[in-house]
């Protein structure tokens, strides 16, 4: 089978583009729905009123991030069968499976919660509610298990047998799969970014509402958890993110090589490169920055030991080094910041000014979406630094494309870059307002309307019905009644 090479830039493109718009939903949505959680548990364990108004105005927010992160993951799945249905058609045997299994538990678990959630508090005890958003939270986290184990597999394949045709089977253990060798890294790493995610979020909403009133207790409530979660989670994040990176130096070397930028082996300790142009042409790093033997020093905890280059990488075989060099700094940058950032906070609280140091909240603003950035640019750091294999080592890129011309593949990419930019921007815009507004006392959270059914099972209310009482006439609880 011959593919087009303009089609492949072009499908590898339209799922990149998909892939890190859908990503950012998830990496909020995750954190959020734990955050949720913890706010419902702190409001029944010491019955403060300010939790509950926090849960309520950050539901309304959750609701709309989950229902985005949803559909724009459901439109990725049919690329498999469109743009990479050689690799669908390979792989399936073993990735479909553990796709499956993300319906079966994670999605049908959240779905089966989410209504209570949203719609259950003055329906369902205070218990029954808190167990339903604790089930949403679980689901979320049982979600990005199953999805990084298919992607860690595609990155660390183990646990299979090759049929006679070519195809990926699955071997004899389903857990050698399951928990393929970067699995366990991935997934804590990930799921940190993704709480990580959501507290500078909420510290930048929090900060925004501080800098307008430095009174608001609901927003000087929210900013401080979020700053705890900074000083307290982005130091495990960095090292967390070390052990991650010795694991893919032992299973995935070239990868590393192009993070590190070393195109030439170094015998006698590798320097560590901060900056510099990748020069893939003369395979070199202009104009580099360096510390030298640092890159041993970290890698392999010994400043002499000798460290590979791409010079022992075959060259069709060697990963783009421009892109993954400089997203895997940006990554790197951010999570320093944010390690700064947590920092500052704790010399904030030591001076008693974490509420009124202006600078603060304004750095916090400025590093609201610096989550969302440095998960895409992990997330391209190791996507593109699988290249060029679709399942490293077994099966390239180039092999795993649907025979496609370069024009049908380009009206589809301009399709979703038009319905993608239309639809999520505009709920990224009322995700937007919703924020704006500050939080207050007896907030309100998602309630039914005269324009919504109030029973399901085909009875329609009448337009003469009162929304604001129940069918025996009695009035509906108030915002009171649930505290």
């Amino acid at each position: 089978m011959v593919v087009d090479p303009t089609a492949l830039v072009l499908a590898r493109a339209q799922f990149a583009f998909t892939v890190s718009f859908h990503f950012i939903f998830p990496a909020f949505s995750i954190g959020l729905a734990s955050f949720l959680a913890v706010l419902e548990g702190r409001w029944l364990l010491t019955g403060r009123a300010l939790y509950l108004d926090l849960y309520r105005y950050w539901l309304k927010i959750f609701a709309i991030v989950f229902a985005m992160g949803v559909v724009s993951g459901i439109v990725m799945s049919y690329q498999f069968g469109t743009n990479w249905a050689v690799f669908s058609d390979k792989a399936g045997g073993v990735i479909g499976p553990l796709m499956a299994y993300e319906v079966l538990t994670a999605f049908f678990l959240e779905a089966g919660f989410l209504g209570v959630m949203l719609f259950g508090m003055r329906k369902v005890g205070k218990g029954l509610h808190f167990a339903a958003t604790l089930m949403v939270a679980i689901g979320t986290a049982i979600s990005a298990f199953w999805i990084l184990s298919v992607n860690s597999w595609m990155q660390t394949p183990t646990g299979f047998v090759m049929s006679p045709d070519g195809r990926f089977l699955p071997g004899p253990s389903w857990w050698d799969i399951i928990f393929n060798p970067s699995f366990p890294y991935r997934l804590v790493h990930t799921v940190i970014a993704a709480y990580l995610t959501t507290a500078f979020i909420v510290g930048a909403v929090g900060a925004w509402h501080l800098l307008k009133d430095t009174a608001n207790e609901h927003a000087r409530k929210m900013f401080s958890m979020a700053m705890w979660m900074a000083a307290l989670v982005a130091p495990v994040q960095i090292f967390v993110g070390d052990v991650h990176g010795l694991n893919t130096l032992e299973h995935q070397p070239a990868k590393v090589m192009a993070m590190e930028g070393h195109y030439q082996s170094h015998p006698d300790g590798a320097p560590l490169y901060l900056f510099g142009i990748p020069n893939d042409r003369e395979q070199r790093l202009d104009y580099p920055v360096a510390i030298p033997k640092a890159s041993s020093l970290i890698l392999t905890h010994d400043p002499n030991a000798p460290l590979d280059g791409l010079d022992t990488i075959a060259p069709e075989d060697r990963p783009p080094v421009w892109i993954v060099f400089w997203s895997f700094r940006i990554m790197v940058g951010i999570g320093f910041a944010m390690l700064a950032l947590g920092l500052w906070s704790l010399v904030a609280r030591a001076r008693k000014r974490l509420y009124d140091w202006r600078a603060l909240h304004r750095t916090a603003i400025v590093m609201g979406p610096s989550g969302l950035v440095a998960v895409i640019a992990g997330w391209v750091t190791t996507e593109v630094g699988r290249q060029p294999f679709t399942v490293y080592g077994l099966l390239r890129t180039a092999d795993s494309a649907s025979p496609l011309a370069a024009p049908a593949v380009a009206a589809s990419l301009i399709a979703f870059v038009v319905v993608y930019t239309a639809v999520f921007g505009i709920g990224v815009w009322y995700i937007f307002k919703l924020m704006s507004h500050a939080p207050h006392p007896h907030e309100t959270g998602i309630e039914q309307t005269e324009r919504a059914p109030l029973r399901t099972a085909g009875i329609t209310p009448g337009p003469t019905q009162n929304p604001t009482r129940e069918q025996d006439g009695s009035p509906l609880p108030t915002v009171e009644d649930d505290r």
